[in-house]
């Protein structure tokens, strides 16, 4: 089960850091890296006062790291909750007899109990706002017969339509929720609502049924009920019926869907429908990690046609996506081809491209704002006119590599700065004590280093020459920024043991001797290094092992 250290426990008392072990490091290996620390901080090794003082408070500290880490069930809690779980006023955990197994799962436990609690407070609102605009005006109009009139020349860009839709969940039990949802149309002048309530209830680990009851003034009261079932581990069916009551009376309607797994990453899907618009469906999507294909066949009244569509997903921190398709039915063609990526931490935006016959052109922007939904359909003519495709192209195009430029950008570098700002403040006054820890650290170590340098030299082994941990600035884009960066050459010269030296997977920044010079930011451990004679250098990520020397990090002498 993976660790649940916060990042500030991380940065500031992570144990395993300390003494420079794995987080799966035997009794052994602590007990090996506790002697060689306690060797270099036991009080006793020093005579000046103040050199004494500070070797006390390193030597309780490298201790209490050790007697927790040596002791099963003490370490069982620090791995989960960190060195707060080990403080038992106001944080009450687990009996302490309990063994790492029973301290996990009771953890386990917690955490569903804590889920639940969450859920029950949870509404999971999610919405739809769409807006259309009709702006065929831009190019299939006559400019003739707009000449003698007054404002005739400009171009009439009008809304259309408009759609809200909200819905939110209200948690009854474990098994039980109620969703609430409901919805505004508004078309030309003519517009409706409907509200909704659906009760779902989880009947097992394999399935869940639904109940619907609805009411609105364009269809009419609804009655629906839907189940859903798994038959094997690779198949499921669902099946969903309703009543719409209406001034021309009852219209009944039934779905149901039967889907397969084919293999890991594509699913198989056949659908039937009964009712006022009846159809068969069959269709097969493959969704993996750089793409996504789907394939449909309809057979039906009045909709029959065939679709194809791939997007391709690159694999950038932006998340950015192209996408394309083309359908072929009674109502003739459409091919669609569109982008989107996301501008922020929780917003996507999309740009898609309608061309078909005899729907014309449009284009459509789509924004995701966390659980909401924008939708702007602008249709542009209802003819195939080259000039309305390549504006719908250009246009959403030009217009946000502007945004992104002049807007996006710059306020996300100012979030960035400003939350880099406020963290590094907020762990101002820690930093300020692990700087002077690690400064009396190196104090402790020179007489150390001093005996380690000579034996190393001795039998031409591993000397530190230099080593900066930190901030590096390499980037010609970013010279105007300053490194922040430490020297550590003194604690890395100290962890040297048989010309070899041997840092763990951890933040280096827990280490004897370091502390953090740019917390929130990226940081590197740089060495040069001297081995039999020959000079060796590398630049290694914080949470990076290294182990040196290696024929690697050689420094020709032609170079």
């Amino acid at each position: 089960m993976a660790s649940a250290l916060d990042d500030d426990e991380i940065g500031s008392d992570d144990y395993y850091s300390l003494l420079n072990v794995r987080r799966e490091a035997t009794q052994d290996e602590l007990k090996a890296a506790y002697r060689r620390l306690c060797m270099l901080y036991h009080p006793d090794k020093h005579r000046d006062p103040e050199l004494k003082r500070q070797a006390e408070q390193l030597f309780n500290l490298v201790h209490e790291a050790y007697e927790v880490l040596r002791d099963p069930q003490s370490r069982a809690i620090y791995d989960i909750y960190g060195k707060r779980g080990l403080d038992v006023e106001g944080w009450e955990v687990v009996e302490r007899k309990r063994t790492p197994a029973e301290i996990r799962e009771e953890y386990e436990r917690l955490q569903i109990e804590r889920e639940e609690r969450r859920l029950q407070q949870r509404t999971n609102p999610k919405g739809t706002i769409s807006v259309g605009i009709d702006a065929t005006d831009l190019f299939d109009r006559y400019e003739e017969d707009f000449e003698d009139m007054v404002g005739g020349g400009v171009p009439h860009v009008e809304i259309n339509r408009m759609h809200i839709s909200q819905s939110i969940e209200a948690p009854l039990t474990a098994k039980d929720t109620a969703v609430l949802s409901g919805s505004l149309s508004t078309h030309n002048g003519n517009g409706g609502g409907t509200i909704n309530l659906a009760l779902r209830r989880v009947t097992s680990a394999k399935g869940w049924g639904e109940v619907e009851l609805g009411a609105g003034d364009t269809h009419g009261p609804l009655l629906g009920m839907k189940i859903f079932r798994n038959l094997t581990p690779r198949c499921f069916v669902t099946a969903q019926c309703g009543l719409q009551f209406s001034s021309r009376g009852v219209r009944p309607g039934f779905t149901t869907v039967l889907a397969r797994h084919l293999d890991k990453n594509t699913m198989g899907y056949l659908q039937w429908r009964w009712g006022v618009q009846s159809s068969m469906n069959t269709s097969v999507v493959r969704d993996t990690k750089s793409s996504h294909f789907t394939f449909a066949l309809q057979l039906g009244v009045p909709h029959t046609f065939m679709m194809m569509s791939y997007q391709y997903k690159f694999q950038d921190e932006d998340q950015t996506k192209i996408k394309g398709s083309v359908k072929s039915g009674f109502f003739g063609t459409v091919v669609e081809y569109g982008a989107e990526r996301k501008i922020s931490r929780h917003s996507v935006l999309g740009a898609t491209v309608s061309v078909g016959v005899p729907q014309g052109v449009s284009l459509k922007i789509k924004l995701n704002r966390a659980s909401q939904t924008y939708l702007f359909p602008i249709h542009l003519t209802d003819q195939l006119l080259p000039s309305a495709v390549f504006y719908a192209t250009v246009g959403p195009l030009v217009f946000y590599l502007a945004m992104q430029q002049l807007i996006i950008r710059p306020y996300l570098q100012s979030q960035k700065e400003q939350e880099l700002e406020k963290q590094q403040e907020s762990s101002a006054s820690n930093i300020a004590k692990k700087k002077q820890e690690a400064e009396s650290s190196v104090l402790l170590m020179q007489e150390s280093v001093r005996r380690i340098i000579e034996a190393e030299e001795s039998r031409m082994g591993l000397i530190i020459l230099n080593a900066w941990y930190g901030k590096f600035v390499t980037d010609n884009s970013r010279k105007h920024e300053r490194a922040k960066v430490i020297d550590v050459t003194v604690p890395l010269q100290c962890l040297v043991k048989d010309s070899k030296l041997i840092l763990t997977e951890a933040t280096k920044s827990g280490l004897p001797g370091f502390y953090d010079p740019c917390v929130g930011e990226e940081k590197s451990l740089k060495v040069l290094y001297q081995f039999r004679g020959v000079m060796h250098q590398v630049l290694s990520g914080d949470a990076e092992p290294l182990r040196i020397p290696k024929q690697s990090h050689r420094i020709d002498a032609d170079t």
